[in-house]
C-alpha cells in the first residue's frame, strides 16, 4: 500500500488530450452500464502517462466526474498502488524493490547507490533526470535484485552496473532492458542446463514416439478386451459350495489316480488334468464369521466369491496350501497364475497370525 501525499504545488485543471480521451471511452465501454468505476485504474494510469508521470489532484476529479464516483472514492483508489504517483518525479523514475529476496541477494548495496548518485528518497535530483521510492516486491525473485525504471525491469545488478545504468540514462545512451548478466529472462546463467538434446525438438525421434503410441494403444485394448471378459464372468452364476472334507486324510489315491508333478508355475495348469485329491481342506460353511479375503492381494470381490464358492473362507485355509493344492485352486479361477504371483498362501499366512494374536 501507497503512503503517498498528494504534492503541494498543482496544476488548476486536467483533462484528457485526444488520444488518451479516446483511450479512456473504448476502456469504460468495457464494462456494463452501472458498472463503469470498474475503469478506474486504467484511467488513472491513462492520467500519468499524460501528466510526466504524476497524476495532479485535478485528474482525480475528473476521472471522477467521467465514472460518476466520489472523489474520495478515486483518492483511494490512487494512494493504494504504489504504481501511482502523486507528486512529480524525475524523468527517470527508478522502483527500487527491497523485499526479503532482493535483500539478501544484495539490495541494500543498490539502495546506496540510488542514495548517493540521486538524492534521498521522494526527492528529485537538482538535474531532474532522477528520483527514486523503494517499493515492495517487482515480482523477478529469481533475478535479484533489480529495479523498475519508468516502464522498464533492470535485473540481476550489483553496486557497479546499476552505477552505469544511471549514467547511460543520463546521457542518453541505449540501455539493456531486463538480465544485466549472462541469463536469457530468468534462465540460468551460462545458458540452459536441460532439455538442451537436439534430438528432443528436430524430428529424430518421431519415429520411436509412434511406435510408443500403437504400443500403449495395443495395451489399451488388450485391458478393454480383459475388462470385458471378466464383466460377462461376473455375471455368471457362483459355483455352489462344495461338500465339506476332512483337513488331513490318509487315503491314498487309487492306482487310476494320476498325480501330476508338483506345480511350479500354475500359469498352463487345466482344470481337466488336475485330480481333486490334491483337493486342499474345504468347508461347507465358515468357522464363525468369514474372513475378509479380499483383504489378500489380487483377490477382489468376484475371486472372494469363487473362492467361497469352493469352500475356502478362512486365511488359516490358504496359509497352508502346498504346490498341489495350489494347481488345484489355480484350475478354478478364470485367469491363472495369480496365486503364485501374488503370493496368496504368504499373505494368507501373515494375516492369520495377526488374527491369532
Amino acid at each position: 500500500m501507497s503512503a503517498q501525499k498528494m504534492a503541494i504545488e498543482q496544476p488548476e485543471s486536467f483533462v484528457f488530450n485526444a488520444k488518451f480521451s479516446e483511450l479512456a471511452k473504448k476502456r469504460i465501454a468495457m464494462y456494463p452500464e452501472g458498472k463503469q468505476a470498474s475503469a478506474v485504474v486504467p484511467l488513472l494510469w491513462f492520467a500519468q502517462k499524460q501528466h510526466d508521470n504524476w497524476i495532479p489532484e485535478a485528474a482525480l476529479r475528473h476521472i471522477g466526474d467521467m465514472l460518476d464516483m466520489a472523489y474520495i472514492r478515486v483518492l483511494e483508489v490512487v494512494t493504494f498502488y504504489t504504481m501511482f504517483n502523486l507528486a512529480p518525479v524525475g524523468k527517470h523514475f527508478v522502483q527500487f524493490c527491497g523485499t526479503t529476496p532482493c535483500w539478501l541477494n544484495g539490495a541494500d548495496k543498490i539502495k546506496d547507490v540510488c542514495e548517493s548518485e540521486i538524492g534521498a528518497q521522494n526527492t528529485i535530483s537538482d538535474d531532474g533526470e532522477f528520483s527514486w521510492l523503494e517499493v515492495e516486491c517487482l515480482g523477478a525473485c529469481v533475478n535479484a535484485p533489480m529495479v523498475q525504471i519508468n516502464d522498464d525491469f533492470y535485473e540481476d545488478l550489483d553496486e557497479e552496473n546499476f552505477r552505469q545504468l544511471l549514467k547511460d540514462l543520463k546521457s542518453g545512451k541505449p540501455t539493456k532492458i531486463g538480465p544485466q548478466v549472462d541469463r536469457i529472462n530468468a534462465a540460468p546463467c551460462g545458458g540452459a542446463t536441460t532439455l538442451n538434446d537436439k534430438s528432443l525438438f528436430d524430428g529424430s525421434m518421431l519415429g520411436s514416439y509412434k511406435d510408443v503410441l500403437k504400443q500403449i494403444e495395443q495395451a489399451e485394448a488388450e485391458a478393454a478386451a480383459i475388462s470385458a471378459k471378466e464383466a460377462k464372468e461376473a455375471e455368471k452364476p457362483a459355483p455352489k459350495k462344495a461338500d465339506e472334507k476332512p483337513e488331513a486324510s490318509d487315503k491314498k489315491p487309487t492306482k487310476k489316480a494320476t498325480k501330476p508333478a508338483k506345480a511350479t508355475n500354475s500359469t498352463n495348469t487345466d482344470a481337466e488334468n488336475v485330480s481333486d485329491d490334491l483337493k486342499p481342506a474345504m468347508l461347507s460353511a465358515p468357522k464363525g464369521d468369514a474372513d475378509d479375503l479380499k483383504v489378500i492381494k489380487g483377490v477382489g470381490p468376484k475371486l472372494e466369491g469363487v473362492l467361497n464358492g469352493l469352500g475356502i473362507y478362512h486365511y488359516s485355509q490358504i496359509s497352508v496350501w502346498n504346490d498341489d493344492n495350489i494347481a488345484w485352486v489355480d484350475s478354478k479361477l478364470q485367469f491363472k497364475g495369480r496365486i503364485l504371483r501374488d503370493g496368496w498362501v504368504k499373505q494368507a499366512g501373515e494375516l492369520a497370525k495377526q488374527g491369532d494374536k
